[in-house]
């Protein structure tokens, strides 16, 4: 039998590092594509060598992961850094199997003469790909302390479980979600168009048909860069998402991770969940409807989150106080998309409409995890409240939003009655949101209450860019 040889590897590793070759920049595939919102947080993250941890880039399949990291490579080369000192990988290149990652850093040195002390850029794209990845990472971060790692990996479960049991202190990671609402807009060069920045106190939908018509497609395909840049791909949106995002997950990476065997189990269950996402749910309610027995049921809804699939919401009483056995819980999914996949696109007048504006509202939260640990639902024998964000330090409402595709809110006062109802309870909060599907505004509720009015489109768009912005003052100074 014909092994690998050196010189084949070689060969690969100078055709995935153009820029080794002077007269070569970067991999050309990707220089057209634009950059995420996310790409100059994460790039101020993978240049500050202030801490010597590696990068975890994770997030769901099919985001721009890869793209994000040639960007990096490209940036870097803009910069000034010499092309001999970046080398990227992707191991799940069959040339590459079963290679320590070790030998390809000391392939790497001895390639160009770099000795020990000298700084190097290496990325490891994919590398769930690895077994015991994040043993050989670790080992890399505390072998070369003046080499920068960073890795990414689609199996967010994996990579996530892995980089908290075995790198802590070593690892540091970065979330990359799907597009937001508003780089959506950005994306398609629509933002500036149909929002209306003009007052600086109240940012206003200049065209609030057309913006929903971009909610609408937002909610069909819109959380993916790929079907928004490839029109092939847009048109066949339920089978790209279904197949190379929600069946991959499923079938591919959790099992293995997790020792699952009944794989068809395990999506009925994520295809009830789908389908009820911005719902509330008992496990005896799921175990009956997928039929998947409720000891099975909980380890499934942990994985099924440790994927980044679903989240779980809690829910509180109108006193804000939690239950000590809570036997019920909201699901959402952290991607709109992934329900008109499994279902078919929702046209603006069904009845699922309500439940994906929801789910829409709550996954551009998901994003920023030291606001949405924060939020449950309420509900109480004569009102619910969809989102209620509770203060970290004191366990008390800071602000409430009810989501609505409906103008009902802005013309009928009965139906924000129970937002009056937790007022009482909380004379001290001094935000309550209701969304709308055209009006926005203000209106009073008896003599204690005002109520902010935002068209849902341009609630998700303000929650997204607000996230955004978050992004950007934040992630770089988190080692």
């Amino acid at each position: 039998m014909i092994k690998i040889s050196p010189e084949d590897v070689d060969k690969r590793l100078s055709f995935d590092n153009p820029w080794w070759d002077s007269t070569h920049s970067d991999e050309p595939a990707y220089r057209d594509f634009p950059s995420r919102s996310y790409f100059a947080p994460f790039y101020d993250l993978a240049t500050n060598r202030s801490f010597r941890r590696a990068i975890i880039l994770m997030g769901p399949r099919r985001v721009g992961k890869t793209v994000i990291l040639h960007q990096t490579i490209h940036q870097l080369l803009e910069n000034g850094t010499p092309g001999n000192t970046i080398l990227f990988l992707s191991l799940e290149t069959p040339i590459y199997t079963d290679t320590a990652l070790e030998t390809f850093v000391r392939r790497f040195q001895e390639r160009f003469n770099h000795p020990e002390e000298k700084e190097l850029t290496i990325f490891f794209d994919e590398i769930q790909y690895l077994r015991e990845w994040e043993v050989h990472l670790k080992s890399l971060v505390d072998s070369f302390p003046h080499i920068r790692f960073i890795a990414s990996g689609s199996a967010a479960a994996a990579l996530r479980l892995k980089s908290r049991e075995s790198g802590a202190g070593r690892f540091t990671e970065f979330l990359l979600p799907p597009l937001t609402f508003a780089e959506y807009l950005d994306f398609i060069e629509r933002e500036h168009e149909l929002i209306d920045f003009s007052d600086p106190n109240q940012v206003k939908a200049r065209n609030i048909t057309e913006l929903n018509e971009e909610f609408l497609n937002y909610l069909n395909y819109g959380g993916y860069p790929e079907a928004v840049f490839n029109k092939i791909i847009r048109k066949e949106s339920g089978r790209f998402i279904k197949s190379d995002i929600i069946d991959k997950v499923l079938l591919r990476d959790l099992p293995p991770l997790y020792g699952i065997r009944d794989i068809q189990e395990l999506n009925r269950l994520f295809t009830t969940l789908a389908y009820n996402t911005g719902n509330e749910v008992t496990l005896e309610e799921l175990s009956q409807s997928s039929g998947v027995s409720k000891t099975t049921l909980s380890r499934y809804l942990e994985y099924l989150e440790a994927a980044f699939l679903i989240r779980r919401v809690r829910r509180i009483d109108q006193n804000a106080r939690h239950f000590q056995r809570a036997t019920s819980f909201k699901i959402y999914l952290t991607n709109p998309s992934m329900r008109a996949a499994l279902f078919g696109t929702p046209a603006e007048d069904d009845q699922s409409m309500g439940a994906l504006a929801e789910t829409a509202l709550f996954s551009q939260w998901f994003h920023l995890p030291e606001i949405v640990d924060h939020i449950y639902y309420a509900r109480w024998q004569s009102g619910e409240i969809d989102l209620v964000a509770l203060s970290p330090a004191t366990q008390k409402p800071s602000w409430a939003t009810e989501v609505k595709w409906s103008d009902r809110p802005a013309k009928d006062k009965k139906a924000l009655r129970h937002l009056a109802v937790f007022k009482a309870k909380h004379p001290s909060m001094d935000h309550f949101e209701v969304t709308t599907r055209t009006i926005q505004g203000v209106t009073q509720v008896g003599e204690n209450l005002t109520v902010v009015l935002v068209p849902t489109s341009l609630a998700v768009y303000q929650v997204g860019k607000f996230i955004l912005h978050t992004k950007h003052r934040t992630q770089a100074d988190q080692p």
